[in-house]
């Protein structure tokens, strides 16, 4: 896969879609909605007079011409908390990096194969791969696919699907809504003591026919490192049906990431924290790393790593 490189720029980011974004120019809000304008929610507008859409389209395209100085590795854990029962962990390994198509991730996910499967050697896991791809046109692919030791393509209609009995999704890994078209800036507002800029995201007609419920998305952004801090699904009357927060900053040499990230299912009031527990930045992956047809192959980590203490 040809590699193209944006300019090394050193922000603040999460995996994939979540931080990291390709710069692409939007024109503003567009006048042909993806859904009947009858069945969503209309901007709540944060000052007197609505804010420039202009505006809002430039610090879209701040947003996703911000990125990391080349290729990243992270080690992490999803911390499923339930809101009865106990806690259980995901560990999982991730590499990032950009393509021409925009941000791209392969995550490595270890789960139990079963419940009870253990040996002397302590329970059983098999590994599940992910490789998703953020932009414009955004894809993903699986592997294993079920019994079969292939690689499959994550459709629209397996997209929502929890991966390992968390509540990350691969639509949670692309933040496809980063780049579509039908939006409304709503202005500046503050969002734990920091200023942010509000957005309200409407999905193209493709994903309404899979997801109904689903009417819109408003996001919350930072203006100082063009990060999104926040995000919320919204359903009929703009019921949040699951949000997405950063909890927490760690700093690694001269680099920003997010150490933690909290998704909450608003229905169930589950929750899965994603939290960094090592990283490697300024890396240069081969094309191979994020090709789907290596899905098959393991990979080693880098040999330098930066652990993070609790």
């Amino acid at each position: 896969m040809a590699r193209h490189r944006s300019p090394s720029l050193r922000q603040t980011g999460f995996p994939v879609c979540l931080l990291f974004v390709l710069a692409l120019g939007l024109g503003g809000l567009n006048s042909a909605s993806a859904q009947s304008r009858l069945n969503r929610p209309p901007p709540r507008y944060l000052q007197l007079t609505p804010p420039d859409p202009q505006e809002g389209a430039a610090i879209l395209r701040d947003l996703r011409a911000a990125g990391p100085a080349g290729d990243y590795y992270l080690e992490f854990d999803l911390r499923v908390l339930p809101r009865r029962g106990e806690e259980t962990r995901v560990p999982g390994r991730l590499w990032g990096g950009r393509n021409r198509e925009g941000p791209i991730s392969r995550l490595a996910l270890k789960i139990p194969s079963s419940a009870d499967a253990a040996g002397a050697n302590g329970p059983e896991f098999t590994e599940r791969r992910i490789l998703v791809q953020g932009g414009p046109r955004p894809a993903a692919w699986a592997w294993p696919a079920g019994a079969g030791d292939t690689t499959i393509v994550i459709d629209d209609a397996a997209l929502f699907t929890p991966l390992a009995g968390t509540d990350l999704s691969a639509f949670d890994l692309q933040m496809p809504f980063l780049y579509w078209t039908d939006f409304v800036y709503e202005g500046k507002t503050r969002l734990q003591d920091r200023p942010t800029d509000t957005f309200l995201l409407y999905p193209p007609a493709s994903l309404a026919a899979r997801r109904p419920d689903l009417i819109a998305i408003r996001v919350y952004l930072d203006p100082q490192y063009h990060a999104l801090v926040q995000a919320e699904q919204l359903g009929e009357g703009e019921r949040v049906l699951k949000s997405f927060r950063v909890v927490s900053l760690r700093k690694i040499g001269e680099n920003w990431i997010v150490r933690s990230v909290e998704l909450r299912d608003e229905a169930t009031r589950n929750k899965t924290r994603f939290v960094v527990t090592a990283a490697a930045l300024e890396l240069d992956f081969s094309g191979s790393v994020f090709d789907p047809g290596g899905l098959g192959a393991s990979l080693a980590p880098p040999a330098k790593l930066t652990r993070l203490a609790e």
